[in-house]
């Protein structure tokens, strides 16, 4: 059902919608995620970067959905649904591992 909706809205990404930032070179978790807006309620398509990202974890709990994962920055907190739970599982430690690389990379370019 998912990938109906996403054909019939033609949800297609294109490499240059970001300001040229290359996102799709080398994803080390590719697939589909629902987003909830931030002021509206919807669940809206977009691009969150990793280097802002400080938490990731299980939502299911607030949302009351089946496969949503929270995802907090110092900003605000998203929430994003999968398709399955084996996929909200892989985008939770794909995410996690990603957020641990990246503040493994500040915290080595800030040692002199």
């Amino acid at each position: 059902m998912a990938s109906l909706w996403r054909v019939a809205t033609d949800l297609t990404e294109k490499p240059n919608d970001y300001d040229g930032v290359e996102f799709w070179s080398n994803p080390e978790c590719t697939g589909w995620l629902t987003k909830q807006g931030e002021y509206i309620k919807m669940w809206p398509r977009s691009v969150v970067l990793v280097a802002s990202c400080l938490t990731v974890k299980d939502g299911e709990d607030i949302l009351n959905k089946p496969n949503t994962f929270e995802l907090s920055t110092c900003s605000n907190t998203m929430y994003f649904i999968a398709d399955s739970e084996k996929d909200k599982e892989d985008w939770i430690n794909s995410i996690g591992r990603s957020i641990v690389q990246h503040s493994r990379s500040v915290m080595d370019s800030e040692r002199v």
